[in-house]
């Protein structure tokens, strides 16, 4: 009986990758974070704002990239109709907060005091009332 070699290549594949979870809220600035009772232009509504994870990764060739950070993602209820997304959180000069709507319109918080901030919604370029508190 013959006996026959077997190969003797031998191969190592070697990764390397770097894991992380969520920033923490704690690692993304400002106040808004958390869930709202608010006000507009006289009806009841809700506003919440989360931390949530906003890692990216970029390709070029074999090469790949992956930043780890997070950022703000909010909704807004109406008088207890759907969330809407809000987006775009940015801290004013004054310390207040804007923001967009889902629909494009820009609105803003002041910073609260006392747990109460006042501010503004535009619809069809005319503002109206806003007003949040926890």
């Amino acid at each position: 009986m013959s006996r026959r070699a077997l190969p003797t290549t031998f191969c190592v594949l070697a990764l390397s990758f770097y894991a992380c979870g969520p920033a923490p809220a704690s690692q993304v600035g400002g106040w808004w974070g958390g869930t709202w009772s608010c006000n507009i232009d006289g009806r009841p509504a809700r506003m919440k704002w989360a931390a949530v994870d906003d890692s990216q990764t970029s390709c070029d060739g074999d090469t790949c990239t992956t930043s780890s950070g997070a950022r703000w993602a909010g909704s807004f209820s109406d008088n207890g109709s759907r969330w809407v997304k809000l987006t775009d959180p940015r801290s004013g000069a004054q310390g207040g907060v804007y923001f967009n709507h889902a629909d494009g319109n820009k609105w803003y918080l002041a910073k609260p005091v006392s747990n109460k901030a006042a501010g503004w919604t535009t619809w069809n370029g005319q503002r109206y009332r806003l007003s949040c508190w926890r």
